[in-house]
C-alpha cells in the first residue's frame, strides 16, 4: 500500500447536521466531507482530509527522521514576528513575510492547520484583489522553480511541481510550487532563508475574495515552513502565537524555540493521535465547579484540537449542554437578549458594562484541566464576544459542534495566552499574559545569527542577498526615549466631496482599528485639500487617564505606520502615510502628576469638615430646643423651688 501523507485544513460552516455527508472521489481518492443540507444553526466544523496521492509534493529525503536528528538548542536563532488583524473583526491574524531578492512583501494567514504556505503569483488570472502585489519572480534574482521529481505531484508537461488546497468551504489554491529567499521581519533574529512555498494560479471561494495575500501553513506536513526550517537545522522543533484580548487584536509570533516561564502550563500533544494539534483535555470547571462529564467526551473521533485559524470553540453536544447551563446559572444581574443576527441561535446577555477588565464581576471564571491535572484559567473574553448592536451586551463565543464528537478550540480561547508549540517534546504549552506587552514580559532567548550547517540535501543559506531588510530593529526611536507622548503622521487621501465630513469620521475608526488602539487615541488635527485630495494630519495619543504611552507600544504603532501596515477601503483611493513623528511626554510639575490624589484628598477633608459643622449645628439646634420660653403667669410646679423671670412692666 503506498503511503498517504495527510493535510489539515480546518474550517466552519454555516452549517449543521446530525451527521456528516462524505463524499469520496475515486480518481483522485481524495476523501472529502461535504456540509449537509436542510440546516439551521451556524456553528459546525469540518475536518477534511485530503490525502496526497502516491507521488505527493516532498522537499526531498527522509525528512521526518532528519528532523529527529536536531534537538533544540539555546544557540539557535528564532523570528519574533508581529502578528496583525482581529480575530473577529477580519476573521483571521496576519502576519508580513518579505519572498525574493529584492524581497517582496506579503500579509499571510497564521494557520496552524495548514500546511503549505502561498502567495498570488503574477501570472495568476483567476486570482483575487489582495492587500498587497502578487508575487512576481521574474523581479526576483534568487527564485527558482521546483523541477518535476519522483516525490512531487508535476504540471501536465512533467516540468514544474505543483501543489493543490481544498476546502470544505468549497473554497481552493492551486499553483506551481517554487523557492526562494525568504525574510521575516526587522524584528527577527533569524536571517532569510531559503524555503519552498507555493505561487498560486488560481483561488475560488472566499480565498479569492479575503483581503489577506495567501496563508503562513505552521501544520504538520513537509511543505509547512515550520518543518523546512526544522529539517534545515535552522531553528528548534517549537513555534509560539500570542492572539490580543477583546477589542484589542494584534499579536506576536516566534518561530522556534524560547525559555518557557515557569507560570506556563502543558497539555500533552500526541501527533500519532491526529495529524492536528491536539491536547488532552480531561475536565472543565465552571465558577470552581467541575461539569458532570465524563473525560472521553473531549476524546471523540479526532479528540481535542486547537487551531489558530479558527474563530471559536465548538463542544461535542453533552459538553455544550453541560457548559451553558453552568454559565447560565451563575450569572446575576444580567437578561437573555437575542444576537447580532437573528438567521443564528446566539446565545447572548446584557447589562454587563462596557469595562471587559470588569466582566469577571459579572461572568465566572472558567478553567480547563488537563491530563496531568494542570488547569488553564479563562477568563470572560476567552469565551465572550462582544454583541455589534447592544452595548454593554455580550454573546457566548462556545458552540455545539453539531453532532460531531470532536472538540475543536478557536483563537478566542487564547486571547491574551501565550502558546508554544513545543512539537519535539511533544507538549504544547498555556501562559496567561498581556499579549499586547509580550515582549516586554517575555524574554525570547535567541543568539546572534550565524551561518547554518543544513543537513545534506538541503540549500545552503549562507549568500544572502543584501537588498533584503535588515535583521537588526531600525531605530525608530532614540535609546533614550522610554516614554512617549504622542505619534503623529500624514495621510494623503482622496475623498469624495459631497461626503468628505463622514468620511474623515470614518477614517478616524479604521486608522483606530488598523493601529489596534482605542478610538479615543485617534484625533485629527487639521488637514488641507486640493480638490478631492485631502492631505491629514492626525495623532495618537495615549489611553484615557494615562500621560504616557510605553517605548513597545509605540514602536508597534510606529512599524505599523512606517511599514504600510495600515490599510483602507479602495474609496478612499491612492493613500501615503508620511512624515511621522514622536512626541516626548510633556514634564510635569507634582501638582500635574498627582491632581488627582490631591483632588481626592481635598474632597475627604471637605466631606470631613461638612460633617464635623452639620454635627456641631443639630447638636446646638437640640440644646436650644430644650430651653423652652415660659410666660410670667405659668404655674410653678409644686416642689420646683425656682420663680420664673417676671416680666417687665411698660413704662
Amino acid at each position: 500500500m503506498s503511503k498517504l501523507t495527510f493535510f489539515l485544513s480546518l474550517l466552519i460552516i454555516s452549517s449543521s447536521s446530525s451527521s456528516l455527508d462524505v463524499y469520496k472521489d475515486d480518481k483522485s481518492n481524495s476523501i472529502i466531507l461535504r456540509p449537509p443540507r436542510g440546516t439551521t444553526t451556524r456553528h459546525t466544523m469540518f475536518l477534511p482530509l485530503f490525502p496526497s496521492p502516491p507521488n505527493s509534493t516532498l522537499i526531498g529525503g527522509d525528512v521526518i527522521s532528519q528532523r529527529h536528528l536536531h534537538s533544540s538548542g539555546n544557540n539557535r536563532p528564532n523570528a519574533r514576528m508581529a502578528l496583525h488583524d482581529d480575530l473577529l473583526l477580519n476573521g483571521y491574524y496576519t502576519t508580513r513575510l518579505w519572498i525574493g531578492s529584492p524581497p517582496q512583501r506579503f500579509a499571510l494567514i497564521v494557520d496552524t492547520g495548514s500546511t503549505v504556505t502561498y502567495v498570488p503569483c503574477s501570472t495568476c488570472e483567476q486570482c483575487g484583489k489582495h492587500q498587497d502585489p502578487k508575487f512576481d519572480p521574474e523581479l526576483s534574482s534568487s527564485y527558482k522553480p521546483v523541477k518535476c521529481n519522483i516525490d512531487c505531484t508535476c504540471d501536465n508537461n512533467r516540468e514544474q511541481c505543483i501543489y493543490e488546497r481544498q476546502y470544505a468551504e468549497m473554497s481552493s489554491s492551486s499553483g506551481v510550487l517554487g523557492e526562494d529567499i525568504i525574510s521575516f521581519g526587522n524584528q527577527s533574529d533569524l536571517p532569510p532563508q531559503r524555503a519552498v512555498f507555493g505561487c498560486e494560479n488560481r483561488e475560488t471561494g472566499d480565498l479569492y475574495s479575503q483581503h489577506a495575500d495567501g496563508i503562513m501553513g505552521l501544520g504538520r506536513g513537509d511543505l509547512s515552513i515550520v518543518d523546512q526550517l526544522v529539517d534545515g537545522g535552522i531553528i528548534s522543533d517549537s513555534f509560539s502565537l500570542c492572539y490580543g484580548g477583546m477589542d484589542v487584536g494584534g499579536g506576536a509570533m516566534v518561530l522556534g524555540g524560547i525559555s518557557p516561564p515557569a507560570e506556563m502550563v502543558y497539555s500533552h500533544s500526541d501527533p500519532v493521535r491526529s495529524p492536528y494539534y491536539n491536547i488532552e483535555l480531561k475536565e472543565l470547571h465552571v465558577a470552581g465547579k467541575r461539569l458532570p462529564l465524563n473525560p472521553s467526551v473531549f476524546d471523540g473521533k479526532h479528540g481535542t484540537v486547537l487551531d489558530s485559524g479558527t474563530t471559536y470553540a465548538y463542544l461535542p453536544e453533552a459538553a455544550f449542554v453541560a457548559f451553558k447551563h453552568a454559565i447560565m446559572k451563575e450569572l446575576d444581574g444580567v437578561h437573555q437578549i437575542k444576537g447580532p443576527d437573528p438567521s443564528y441561535n446566539d446565545i447572548c446577555f446584557s447589562g454587563a458594562g462596557s469595562d471587559v477588565s470588569q466582566l469577571m464581576k459579572t461572568f465566572p471564571s472558567v478553567e480547563m484541566v488537563f491530563g496531568k491535572g494542570q488547569k488553564l484559567l479563562l477568563s470572560p473574553e476567552n469565551y465572550l464576544f462582544r454583541h455589534s448592536r447592544v452595548s454593554g451586551a455580550y454573546c457566548l463565543g462556545i458552540f455545539q459542534n453539531g453532532k460531531d464528537p470532536t472538540t475543536l478550540l478557536g483563537g478566542i480561547i487564547v486571547r491574551n495566552t501565550f502558546v508554544m508549540y513545543d512539537r519535539e517534546h511533544e507538549k504544547i504549552g498555556f501562559w496567561k499574559t498581556n499579549c499586547s506587552d509580550i515582549w516586554e514580559n517575555l524574554h525570547v532567548a535567541s543568539a546572534p545569527p550565524q551561518a547554518s550547517s543544513p543537513p545534506n540535501g538541503s540549500t545552503s543559506t549562507g549568500n544572502i542577498s543584501p537588498s533584503l531588510p535588515p535583521v537588526a530593529p531600525p531605530q525608530y526611536i532614540p535609546s533614550g526615549e522610554t516614554e512617549i507622548g504622542s505619534i503623529t503622521f500624514h495621510l494623503s487621501v482622496t475623498l469624495n466631496d459631497t461626503n468628505s465630513k463622514s468620511q474623515i469620521t470614518e477614517l478616524s475608526r479604521l486608522i483606530a482599528q488598523e493601529l489596534h488602539v482605542n478610538s479615543s487615541q485617534v484625533h485629527l488635527l487639521n488637514f488641507t485639500s486640493n480638490g478631492t485630495d485631502y492631505l491629514t494630519r492626525w495623532s495618537i495619543t495615549p489611553p484615557k487617564l494615562a500621560d504616557h504611552m510605553s517605548k513597545e507600544t509605540a514602536l508597534s504603532i510606529i512599524s505599523q505606520i512606517a511599514e504600510g501596515g495600515i490599510h483602507l477601503p479602495d474609496s478612499y483611493g491612492k493613500y501615503q502615510l508620511t512624515n511621522w513623528k514622536i512626541q516626548p511626554a510633556p514634564n510635569r510639575t507634582w501638582w500635574q502628576k498627582n491632581y488627582l490624589a490631591a483632588m481626592f484628598v481635598s474632597f475627604l477633608v471637605l466631606v470631613l469638615g461638612l460633617s464635623a459643622f452639620g454635627t456641631w449645628w443639630f447638636w446646638r439646634r437640640r440644646q436650644q430646643s430644650n430651653l423652652q420660653y415660659k410666660p410670667v403667669d405659668s404655674v410653678v410646679p409644686e416642689g420646683d423651688s425656682v420663680v420664673p423671670e417676671q416680666e417687665l412692666q411698660p413704662l
